[in-house]
């Protein structure tokens, strides 16, 4: 079956930090620009972050430039986001996809709180 999922969601305080991880099955991140997005209570989903494997260029939002780094594990199959100095704004599901920025996969979600 072709599908990601992620894991790594959890409740933090501002200034924390989490590593989010989305593992890939059926196909490998290697062949395909992929990235994270969120989507906020009341609001519409978003680009976080995107990697293109082939080139390695690199996305981030205006909002998370300088505190979230995406990476990748090719040999593992998995997709990262490090995500550092949490700030209540940043609290939303975060979603992996295949293809960014415009997906065609997605994973279920994983939910990222962040406390003040």
């Amino acid at each position: 079956e072709v599908q990601v999922v992620e894991s790594g969601g959890d409740l933090v305080q501002t200034g924390g930090s989490l590593r989010l991880s989305c593992t890939s099955s059926g196909f490998t991140f290697d062949d395909y620009a992929s990235g994270w997005f969120r989507q906020a209570p009341g609001k519409e989903r978003e680009g976080v972050s995107c990697i293109s494997t082939v080139d390695g260029n690199t996305y981030y939002a205006d909002s998370v430039k300088g505190r979230f780094t995406i990476s990748s594990n090719n040999a593992k199959n998995t997709l990262y986001l490090q995500m550092n100095n949490l700030k209540p704004e940043d609290t939303a599901v975060y979603y992996c996809a295949r293809g960014c920025p415009e997906p065609d996969l997605w994973g279920q979600g994983t939910q990222v709180t962040v406390s003040s």
